[in-house]
């Protein structure tokens, strides 16, 4: 899927974008990204976030906070039937340059810092939220301006803000290194299941095998082997929501063997496989 860039504009009278849709075919989807931060919240239904080399799922509706120039898919990807989203975009510099460095908004400020690589909110902070973003689309601007805030900081102090762990790549790119870094990584999303070859991925973006992991590790600010590593276990995420064992679920994502697996899964979210599945199943 190519990767495009949106071009966001803030509605005349604000100085972000809020969006409402009803229906998925209301919603453009396409894999892309633009310098703005998001904010996605589902009120309802099940469904699949893919946010740079994150690939899981969510249940009972969603509430993710996005960084800027971070690859993203729509959330209402693969959906049908009822659905309804409520999307805001901001740059981080909506409130003025230096607004951020006000004492007061000193949680905020931490807020868009930990947003680089993706947030997603539990239940609790759904709950608090959902109804102050619900009313959004009928707010005169002022007003408008005034929840955002109160939803920035709320969502600063959430208790129960969990990490996505999804990196993208830089994107002040010019259009050929784009097309060179995608190369790339569309080839590991084809193929992670597989051994890779750094051979094959070198003559993809038509380097030396040592050039290109200088070159990935600049632009990604990852190893390839990282790089490569996340992705599989963002993969093996989605994957344990199934009723498949441990082990093979290792295995069908690329790893082969079951102590590399838990060794990487802990290491890039903390949690062993095994736990991670008791978590979601409560």
């Amino acid at each position: 899927m190519k990767l495009q860039f949106e071009k966001i504009e803030p509605e005349a009278g604000s100085s972000f974008r809020v969006i409402h849709n009803t229906e998925p075919e209301t919603c453009r989807v396409y894999w892309h990204y633009h310098p703005e931060y998001e904010i996605v919240y589902i009120p309802f239904g099940n469904g699949q976030r893919r946010v740079g080399t994150n690939v899981s799922c969510y249940e009972l509706g969603e509430l993710a906070f996005i960084g800027p120039n971070l690859p993203h898919l729509n959330f209402s990807y693969g959906k049908e039937g009822q659905y309804e989203e409520i999307v805001v975009q901001m740059r981080d510099d909506f409130m003025g340059e230096s607004f951020l460095q006000k004492p007061e908004l000193a949680a905020v400020k931490r807020l868009f810092e930990r947003g680089h690589t993706g947030l997603t909110f539990g239940a609790g902070t759904k709950q608090q939220v959902g109804p102050w973003l619900e009313e959004l689309p009928g707010q005169p601007p002022f007003e408008r301006f005034l929840t955002l805030l109160r939803v920035l900081h709320e969502l600063a102090d959430a208790p129960d803000a969990e990490p996505l762990h999804a990196n993208g790549v830089r994107f002040d790119l010019n259009p050929k290194e784009q097309d060179r870094i995608n190369r790339v990584c569309q080839y590991v999303e084809l193929h992670y299941a597989e051994p890779i070859d750094m051979n094959t991925v070198a003559d993809l973006a038509s380097l030396t095998v040592p050039a290109f992991c200088r070159y990935f590790k600049r632009m990604t600010h990852l190893t390839f082997t990282d790089f490569v590593n996340e992705y599989r276990v963002n993969q093996a995420r989605r994957l344990l929501y199934s009723a498949r064992t441990v082990a093979d679920v290792g295995f069908a994502v690329g790893f082969n063997n079951l102590s590399h697996f838990n060794k990487t899964f802990r290491a890039i979210t903390g949690q062993t496989p095994s736990a991670y599945r008791k978590a979601l199943v409560g």
